[in-house]
């Protein structure tokens, strides 16, 4: 190696571009073995003091050396890197929006409004995704689960209460694009906002299904997570 350096520059590069972490072993083929196990730590020791104070630290793990983002970063790295949601089937999308809309709701009561029986498994699916949530029982025969979304559900959207959701009757396709742009690509929340103009139409006239009433999402508030508290 010419010098101290570009043998800093040669380490830097290799961790910060390797796809996992690189063991003093790794390293020292990085110069063909010129450099003895000793001098790589010290290369180590200076690369970590020169990364002091920014987001992003070199660190020893299990596995070897890598660069990771600070613990105090990652809260403001999810806002850019969301968990990438599975595709879902559009009955699943269309059970979502029904939620979404009309929510408290139980199994039954969704069924009757799609006029189909619903999988267990399609709620399994959205309570996984953290998207829907039990809430309570009602007060019936079995005392069945009432569904609701969850403020994750919110925050995929962009959205900081169900007030802020698109009107059933005025959902088409404007909407959905709008907000499908809002959501920066998350697939499955897009597919909700194609599958709700059909939600739209099912759910018309539910007030008279089940004893279900229709829900005023206007007057229903589910606080965002306050993006100060901690991760958890």
């Amino acid at each position: 190696m010419t010098n101290t350096d570009q043998a800093l520059r040669i380490l830097e590069t290799a961790l910060l571009c390797g796809q996992q972490a690189l063991t003093v072993r790794d390293m020292q083929t990085l110069y063909q073995e010129t450099l003895s196990d000793p001098q790589i730590r010290g290369l180590l020791d200076q690369l970590a003091a020169s990364w002091e104070g920014k987001g992003i630290e070199l660190v020893e793990v299990a596995t070897g050396w890598r660069f990771q983002s600070r613990v105090e970063m990652r809260e403001y790295l999810d806002r850019l890197h969301p968990e990438k949601p599975p595709r879902y089937t559009r009955a699943t999308m269309e059970t979502l929006a029904i939620i979404a809309y009309r929510q408290p709701v139980t199994r039954g009561d969704m069924e009757d409004i799609r006029g189909v029986t619903i999988n267990s498994l399609l709620i399994k699916q959205l309570e996984d995704r953290g998207w829907v949530e039990v809430i309570g029982h009602r007060e019936a025969p079995g005392r069945p689960a009432l569904f609701a979304t969850t403020k994750q559900f919110l925050d995929d959207l962009g959205l900081a209460s169900l007030g802020d959701l698109p009107p059933l009757e005025a959902m088409g396709q404007a909407n959905a694009d709008m907000l499908a742009d809002a959501v920066s690509g998350v697939s499955g929340v897009s597919e909700l906002l194609m599958a709700a103009p059909e939600a739209a139409a099912i759910t018309a006239g539910v007030g008279d299904v089940a004893g279900l009433e229709p829900v005023d999402v206007q007057s229903l508030s589910l606080p965002v997570a306050d993006p100060a508290a901690p991760s958890v």
